[in-house]
């Protein structure tokens, strides 16, 4: 852990292992231990933090992390290289982040999810379990993804997200649903079913309305002027 930087209060648990020029801003948490392993903490006598830095299995960070204020990174959770946080994020116990990953300030990442390299999450976005992610997407700020269909219930669906995808800020997608590579989701757009690849989708329930050649061709022209 040669070089890391550690703000007031921050704490890095049980056998976590960071990178190297990684800065932990303050109140930051690496390692916290699940609920399976805080429940053994709390049983003993000993003193508490002593305990949950026992059982925790340790997070892994790659090199030149930012992580700011308020941040908590479960055990068993393993991020490469370059991640960036904003503010009061969550990153729950089991999930794979790749490198080059931005994740905005108050958005949550509940568990068992793998995320690959190059992706930016906006503020405010709630991640459940079982959600895939490929390389290279963009997901807008306040967007939600589900995996209950009948909710509250004991069988969970996760979404997978491919390669190159865009979510539109507010949008909803719905549980067990495929983003196909390079799609387009629209603002406050509701996936109800299945996106194709190259396509955009907008409106509640979401509906194709172009390509994305045809996307970025407007965005092209929208940068230029």
């Amino acid at each position: 852990m040669g070089k890391v930087k550690i703000g007031l209060n921050a704490m890095i648990l049980g056998a976590s292992r960071i990178g190297e020029n990684t800065f932990l801003d303050t109140g930051v948490i690496v390692g916290y231990p699940s609920k399976k392993s805080l429940l053994k903490a709390i049983s003993t006598e000993h003193e508490l933090l002593d305990e949950i830095d026992r059982v925790s299995m340790g997070a892994k960070i790659g090199s030149n992390a930012i992580i700011r204020a308020g941040t908590i990174i479960y055990e068993n959770v393993e991020i490469g290289n370059n991640l960036e946080t904003g503010h009061n994020v969550l990153i729950r116990e089991d999930t794979k982040i790749g490198s080059h990953v931005k994740i905005g300030t108050g958005s949550i990442i509940d568990g068992k999810t793998v995320i690959g390299n190059n992706v930016n999450i906006q503020s405010n976005v709630y991640i459940p379990l079982l959600t895939e992610i490929g390389d290279n997407v963009f997901i807008g700020p306040g967007a939600v993804i589900l995996n209950d269909k009948y909710p509250p219930s004991n069988r969970l669906v996760g979404v997978k997200i491919m390669s190159g995808a865009v979510i539109g800020g507010g949008s909803v997608i719905l549980p067990g649903v495929t983003i196909g590579e390079n799609s387009v989701i629209g603002a406050g757009a509701v996936v109800t079913k299945d996106v194709e690849s190259n396509s955009v989708v907008i409106g509640n329930p979401a509906k194709f309305i172009t390509t994305r050649k045809v996307f970025d061709s407007k965005k092209l022209a929208y940068e230029k002027r």
